[in-house]
């Protein structure tokens, strides 16, 4: 037996002077929030997390390099790599790692960046591997 068995099946008060709000006038109590529209938008971004951008190594230097030799070797075959590379955020300090995968049309060595078939640029600076089948004789 518990201690509310005696009021558990009582009927509920209702005042005589003020009557129970309906549902959509209580649910009109909290369109105020509405008013801070975007602000689901800033905390998701606040909580969007970005990565640093990892110095490499020499040898990596060195393997990038080679990589970028060899695609301009056989540039008339329009080869076709992978990138990994750091993209910077536009909004917050840091930036993301992406993948890109295209023919290579030119490396432009006064920019300093290899374009693509579809006109991408990547900066040579931001590349941390580039894969493809074009490297497997070498390696």
């Amino acid at each position: 037996m518990s201690k509310y068995d005696s009021i558990i099946n009582l009927p509920y008060y209702e005042l005589k002077y003020h009557k129970r709000m309906s549902i959509d006038n209580r649910a009109a109590q909290f369109s105020a929030y509405d008013a801070l529209t975007g602000y689901k938008e800033i905390v998701k971004e606040t909580a969007r997390l970005t990565k640093s951008k990892k110095e490499l190594s020499e040898d990596n230097k060195n393997d990038i390099d080679s990589k970028l030799h060899i695609i301009k070797k056989y540039i008339n075959e329009k080869p076709k790599i992978t990138v990994v590379y750091f993209k910077k955020d536009i909004r917050k300090t840091g930036g993301n790692y992406l993948e890109y995968t295209n023919i290579v049309k030119i490396i432009d060595d006064i920019e300093k960046v290899i374009i693509f078939m579809d006109k991408t640029k990547i900066k040579i600076e931001n590349i941390i591997d580039i894969k493809g089948e074009i490297f497997e004789e070498y390696m």
